[in-house]
């Protein structure tokens, strides 16, 4: 079966694309969600504080993971591209725009992770400010972390509607995949009005695992039919992709 998998590009790709969803998912997960949701107290700075410098090696490590899910995300995107474009190559490229700059978001929101550690340890750099002031900055750039976290989740969710689109429309994936893909993608959306979308929290929830699970499960299992990829692609006048694979 491997042997056949490597002898197969396009499949290949394919179940690397499902792989790589799986762990950005898991990874961006980590570090933004659980190792976040652990240290970080609502409305109590101090408390925020001492959590983050009494477990800073699990601040890093979340850190690191949510570095490692942007990594994930883009290749994860990339194959997407690459397996989509014979469907509609400027939807595809619009759709791999849009997911660029989610991308650069999902960084940035790293960058914002890392902020509240190094204010509280700012040392002579930052005795200007008292104590308190230093976690109540630091508490803020928490915050402004979680409204860049929301933003990230509304250009995922343009991006999973347009994939789900050009997901359907292909010849060599189940359509049905495309249909809860892009519902997903709608419940993502929502967050360009956070308080609608915290309201409608366990329901974003449960679009996002019935759509994004079961494609990430079907290429990493099955992949995709590649007679018909190279069928859909000859019609699109793909046909370098073609003889290459």
């Amino acid at each position: 079966m491997v042997k056949k998998i490597v002898k197969e590009p396009l499949l290949f790709k394919a179940r690397l694309a499902g792989v790589c969803q799986l762990l950005e998912a898991i990874t961006a997960a980590y570090g933004q969600v659980i190792v976040l949701g652990s240290l970080v107290v609502a409305g109590n700075a101090s408390a925020t504080a001492a959590n983050i410098l009494g477990h800073e090696r699990l601040f890093w490590l979340g850190f690191t993971s949510s570095l490692i899910g942007v990594a994930f995300h883009i290749a994860w995107a990339f194959l997407i591209y690459e397996l989509l474009k014979p469907v509609n190559r400027s939807l595809s490229l619009l759709a791999a725009f849009v997911i660029l700059v989610d991308c650069a978001i999902q960084a940035f929101t790293s960058l914002l992770h890392l902020a509240p550690l190094l204010i509280l340890q700012g040392g002579s750099s930052l005795s200007a400010f008292t104590p308190q002031q230093l976690q109540s900055l630091a508490l803020m750039f928490l915050k402004l972390d979680a409204y860049a976290f929301d933003i990230d989740h509304v250009f995922f969710g343009f991006w999973c509607v347009l994939i789900g689109y050009l997901i359907f429309r292909s010849t060599f994936l189940p359509r049905v995949l495309g249909v809860l893909f892009a519902i997903s993608g709608l419940g993502w959306v929502t967050y360009i009005l956070p308080p609608l979308a915290n309201y409608l929290t366990p329901f974003i929830i449960a679009a996002s695992a019935l759509g994004e699970i079961p494609l990430e499960l079907w290429l990493i299992v099955k992949g995709m039919n590649v007679q018909r990829w190279k069928e859909q692609a000859a019609a699109g006048g793909i046909k370098s992709e073609i003889h290459k694979n």
